[in-house]
């Protein structure tokens, strides 16, 4: 819309925000020009797209500014995203492109208004969601893709890992949760399922029970480490969850039996393969195999891989790319 309107009202300077977008777009892809979606708050979250959407701001700035960045961009969006009736209208986009140049593929970039954090190195890219998201680390290495690493644990039906803080200090990112939750006694008087909401807040609470969770990434040579921690409560039940695309194959992990998809990683390390890559993961341990905990998010799709433990709860993961 604002290429239109820059066009029809001849008013140059309302390309700025276009260009802003379009160079954050250029970190905000995956090595084989996925875009990733994380970002997103709506039904598009986490699904697979690509830039083809933004073919027509893509080739107009590349011809008008003559940048090399956006025209490798514009390229790959062409075959699915030029429009004959845009080409009729904007005889600009018939323009030769300029020369390509190459797109960063070696950087750590923070964006703090949508809140990710993106890394990249070569073929290696990994998003960090910095509040919000159970989500909260995803990492591809080629196209062996981890959709998401999650933790939860069975505090009170509440404990899905989803941090209220986090921020990078020193050399890794910190996510923060903090959990609270009391045992209510009895009122004495009569309650109705009329009543029963209102008077819950006047009952009386005794052995509040809290709960402390984190996770650290720090990236390592070929990869990341992941501190995993949740004190406070003890005995209670937790479950880390790596949760891999559909179509690789998982060695080292044990299928849960009766449920499709699922997989304890109970020693050692697993390693999830694909055609041309893999990603080494590990060490697991399974004291329990209760993987889908009270108040814990569904599983994700594809294959999900589970380490599980007990409060207090201290593990260290290791995601090498390979």
């Amino acid at each position: 819309a604002l290429i239109v309107m820059a066009a029809k009202l001849r008013r140059p300077e309302l390309l700025d925000p276009v260009r802003r977008n379009l160079r954050t777009l250029q970190h905000l892809l995956h090595a084989d020009g996925e875009v990733v979606s994380e970002i997103s708050r709506r039904q598009d979250q986490f699904t697979r797209g690509t830039s083809a959407g933004y073919w027509f701001p893509l080739t107009y700035m590349a011809v008008t500014d003559q940048d090399g960045q956006l025209a490798t961009l514009a390229a790959r969006a062409a075959p699915d995203g030029a429009r004959l009736s845009a080409l009729l209208e904007y005889p600009e986009l018939s323009q030769p492109l300029p020369s390509p140049r190459p797109l960063p593929d070696d950087f750590e970039q923070a964006f703090n208004d949508i809140g990710i954090a993106r890394i990249r190195r070569g073929p290696l890219s990994a998003t960090l969601v910095l509040g919000g998201s159970s989500r909260f680390f995803t990492l591809r290495y080629g196209d062996a893709v981890l959709e998401g690493v999650r933790f939860a644990t069975s505090f009170f039906g509440k404990g899905q890992f989803i941090p209220e803080t986090a921020a990078k200090r020193a050399n890794a990112y910190e996510f923060r949760q903090s959990l609270e939750a009391p045992y209510y006694q009895p009122l004495a008087e009569k309650i109705t399922t009329r009543t029963w909401d209102e008077s819950r807040r006047r009952r009386r609470q005794s052995e509040v029970c809290r709960l402390e969770q984190s996770a650290d990434v720090t990236e390592v040579k070929d990869g990341f480490r992941l501190r995993l921690r949740a004190d406070g409560t003890s005995g209670v039940p937790v479950a880390i969850e790596l949760c891999f695309r559909e179509g690789g194959e998982l060695d080292g992990c044990r299928p849960i039996p009766g449920a499709p998809g699922t997989f304890v990683l109970e020693q050692s390390r697993g390693t999830y393969r694909t055609a041309s890559h893999e990603i080494r993961f590990g060490p697991g341990d399974a004291p329990h195999r209760y993987t889908q905990l009270r108040g814990a998010e569904a599983r994700l799709p594809g294959l999900s891989v589970y380490i599980t433990g007990y409060t207090p709860f201290d593990r260290t993961i290791l995601l090498e790319c390979g």
